[in-house]
């Protein structure tokens, strides 16, 4: 699964692999990658593959599972999809309470005890969604963990996980998209390393090439 939806997400260009023109992210960084999985929503069979794919994660990684809450923005779509190809309820989790009507911040129907999984897109540093989980958790949610689509596996996503004892499985990762992105043709067998440099250390820019 993990190499058919880095195939899916490289042909759709929801994926960018760019080590000689490094793109900048909002914090400044300097990335060689740049991800917009809200692509896949606009390919018939790409979207298939992964709302197939998240509904395949959850029966078996999160088989007690009850309802299904997206992240906001980018992972509602996915929830809502997969929801419906599973037959369960779904919700979502605003970045911050609406500040009219009943200020909701989760909207859907969310029980006390309920078992819910967080549907998510992309999981970098791992602070949004487990910024998610937590608002669950203060509802009364029995959070059993997140399925994402892709997940760069950064160190500081992996321990902020770990120390708020969520899990996380994803459809496939920053490693397997590289070596895919090598295979195919989508990047230079050498720019592997610099990729995978970047990964272990976003904030290290000696990866890139002057």
């Amino acid at each position: 699964m993990k190499i058919k939806i880095a195939k899916d997400l490289l042909k759709i260009k929801a994926v960018f692999l760019r080590p000689d023109e490094p793109f900048t992210w909002a914090s400044g960084i300097k990335s060689p990658i740049y991800c917009d999985n809200r692509l896949t929503l606009s390919d018939h069979e790409v979207r298939l593959d992964v709302e197939s794919g998240i509904a395949q994660i959850i029966r078996e990684n999160y088989p007690e599972a009850e309802v299904l809450m997206g992240t906001s923005t980018a992972g509602i779509a996915h929830a809502a999809i997969t929801a419906h190809l599973m037959g369960l309820p779904m919700g979502y989790v605003r970045g911050s309470a609406k500040d009219h009507g009943r200020n909701n911040r989760i909207e859907g129907k969310l029980l006390p005890g309920q078992k819910v999984v967080v549907v998510e897109d992309l999981i970098s540093t791992g602070g949004s969604c487990i910024d998610v989980v937590d608002a669950l958790r203060e509802a009364g949610a029995e959070v059993l963990g997140i399925a994402s689509i892709f997940t760069y596996g950064m160190a500081k996503s992996v321990e902020r996980l770990g120390a708020a004892n969520v899990k996380n499985v994803s459809l496939t990762d920053f490693d397997t998209i590289v070596e895919v992105a090598a295979a195919d043709g989508y990047i230079a067998e050498a720019g592997k390393a610099r990729l995978i440099a970047f990964r272990n250390n976003p904030s290290d820019e000696s990866w890139i090439v002057k």
